[in-house]
């Protein structure tokens, strides 16, 4: 299967799993105990129906959205991961250009295996950091000072981060970060050559955003659960979290609100934007999917707070629904990882231009202009 062949965010996906060691697959492709909130994630857009309107005169059309403050040439958003050098070795350099390319908004993590500088000196398109709320409070002054002075335009809390999820998949092979090359795991690296030689021979691997303050940043291997379990602040309360926005003194998310009592606590302490997320299922498992709450959210505070609906999106047509129910855009971390996985930058590039065809073929054969036209007067549920 070479990248040509892929044609859709499965493909890649079937193209990553033939070209990536075992362990590292799983840990993209895996989620929290039985997997059940990751498949319905996806599962969820399939109970949609859209109903779409003809002879609307579509030759030209505008997909281009503002969100929180700059403008997208999509309503979609590249959504932060974590530790994306270990899947390609161009890591986040990849994502970051391909989003440029596109002119759309790029999030980098906390666990970013490049730094909040390169980012803020190579991408002029809009860039958000995902901050983890850290017992060491030196470690979050400081990422809060580096992005400011990178000029970050958005800084997003990542919420249901207490705790790590149970990640079965991880548990199982053993996955680490950076890669622990085991007696069991080994061979899975081994028939693997050409990642091995990237990942062996290329820049070294590193978590640059944590260097300076913990061991965890400094090459030493450590599981993302006993990263979660040991580093992560369990106190982090709504107190803290005003606190945080007002250090930051700008743009500011939530990531990982999924209960409207949460997204009325979110415009109450003066956040700009929401992201309705469980983390990809990779957290609790068994809790509701992103899209399936989405309506209920918006209802409750939709206009006083931007909404940005997080997780499952494969296709063009999942980020149209998720207009249509009220989301003021869609995001997404595992349409763009397979890509990444399988051919880099390339992969990026050709991945996001397959959901911009498909997100402009939607609109046309939907009959819209623009993505304020789509509404719930579009929609239908099984």
């Amino acid at each position: 299967m070479r990248l040509t062949d892929c044609h859709n965010i499965d493909d890649f996906r079937r193209l990553a799993k033939h070209r990536l060691p075992w362990p590292v697959f799983d840990y993209i492709d895996g989620a929290a105990d039985d997997e059940i909130t990751k498949d319905r994630n996806t599962a969820a857009y399939a109970d949609c129906d859209l109903v779409p309107n003809v002879l609307a005169g579509v030759a030209e059309i505008d997909t281009s959205v503002t969100i929180m403050g700059r403008k997208s040439a999509l309503p979609l958003i590249l959504s932060p991961t974590a530790l994306q050098r270990v899947f390609h070795w161009q890591g986040e350099r990849a994502v970051a250009k391909a989003a440029e390319k596109l002119g759309l908004w790029f999030g980098i993590s906390s666990l970013g295996t490049v730094s909040i500088e390169e980012i803020g000196e190579t991408i002029s398109t809009p860039k958000m950091f995902q901050f983890y709320y850290h017992k060491d409070r030196g470690l979050n002054r400081s990422m809060v000072e580096r992005c400011k002075a990178a000029k970050f335009d958005a800084l997003a809390l990542t919420v249901d981060t207490i705790v790590s999820g149970k990640r079965e998949r991880c548990a199982r092979s053993g996955f680490t970060s950076p890669p622990r090359f085991t007696a069991s795991s080994l061979a899975s690296y081994a028939i693997k050559p050409r990642w091995a030689l990237d990942y062996m021979l290329r820049d070294k691997f590193a978590l640059p955003n944590l260097d300076t303050h913990v061991k965890e940043g400094s090459g030493e291997a450590v599981s993302i659960a006993g990263y979660f379990n040991t580093m992560l602040d369990t106190s982090m309360d709504w107190k803290m979290a005003e606190q945080l926005r007002e250090d930051w003194g700008g743009t500011f998310c939530l990531k990982g609100i999924m209960s409207v009592a949460d997204a009325r606590r979110a415009v109450v302490i003066g956040a700009d934007a929401i992201m309705i997320s469980n983390h990809g299922g990779r957290q609790l498992d068994g809790s509701r999917a992103p899209f399936d709450q989405l309506r209920e959210i918006v209802d409750a505070v939709g206009g006083q707070i931007e909404i940005i609906c997080d997780g499952g999106v494969r296709r063009g047509t999942h980020v149209l629904k998720a207009l249509a129910a009220g989301a003021n855009c869609a995001s997404g971390g595992r349409l763009y990882l397979y890509a990444l996985a399988a051919a880099g930058q390339p992969g990026v590039e050709r991945a996001l231009g397959i959901l911009k065809d498909e997100i402009e073929r939607g609109m046309r054969l939907m009959g819209v202009k623009r993505v304020d036209e789509l509404n719930r007067e579009r929609l239908r549920w099984r």
